[in-house]
């Protein structure tokens, strides 16, 4: 396993962030957003939660496809994580479900490769940072977000929002979902980010 494979399912994974949830034989669409520490989050169904043996499938199970084994954990909207609900639905919008689930990534497969769920579970080293980050970017500088989105990646954007930042990347909402923006190499400090976006608009 080269650390190339595993950095190219990492943004893969944070590039496709709706697909479908397989389950006791089931297979529902699903969105989710990143959480702070690198696992995922999503509102699921209740048969979700108790089944042991649950794929997520990003972005489907076409040729072009990252497959997880996760853990899923139910949290609590007025518990001590229920930030990472309001998290979900600053990217994605209303919750299809009402009840919530943390997902711990256990292993993934990835172009042939079978890549241990550590390696993708990466902390984001801006959380505290992240939105003062966002809010200053969509106060004044989305022209930025539309010309990042064009060049790295072809996304014609119209009004995006800044919905998350790490080292890795910008993650932008729009009418249509999330799209991301990657990053190479990483952003090294919170205090790099807005140099980097700059430069990547406009290059």
């Amino acid at each position: 396993m080269t650390e190339a494979i595993i950095d190219e399912a990492y943004d893969f994974l944070r590039a496709h962030l709706a697909g479908r949830i397989r389950f006791d034989g089931d297979r529902v669409e699903i969105r989710v957003a990143p959480a702070p520490d690198g696992a995922l989050v999503a509102p699921v169904m209740v048969s979700m939660l108790r089944s042991i043996d649950v794929v997520l499938e990003l972005p489907d199970d076409g040729e072009d496809s990252l497959e997880l084994q996760v853990t899923l954990t139910e949290i609590k909207e007025n518990g001590p994580e229920g930030a990472l609900c309001d998290r979900w639905c600053i990217y994605h919008g209303e919750p299809p479900d009402v009840r919530w689930a943390k997902f711990a990534i256990d292993a993934a497969r990835y172009r042939g490769s079978f890549i241990d769920g550590i390696a993708l579970t990466r902390a984001n080293a801006f959380a505290e940072e992240e939105p003062t980050l966002c809010k200053q970017v969509n106060a004044g500088r989305t022209d930025l977000l539309e010309a990042a989105a064009l060049r790295h990646g072809g996304h014609r954007l119209e009004k995006p929002l800044l919905v998350g930042v790490d080292p890795w990347g910008f993650d932008l909402r729009t009418r249509l979902g999330i799209a991301r923006v990657p990053a190479s190499p990483p952003i090294a400090t919170a205090g790099d980010v807005l140099p980097r976006l700059e430069t990547l608009a406009r290059g």
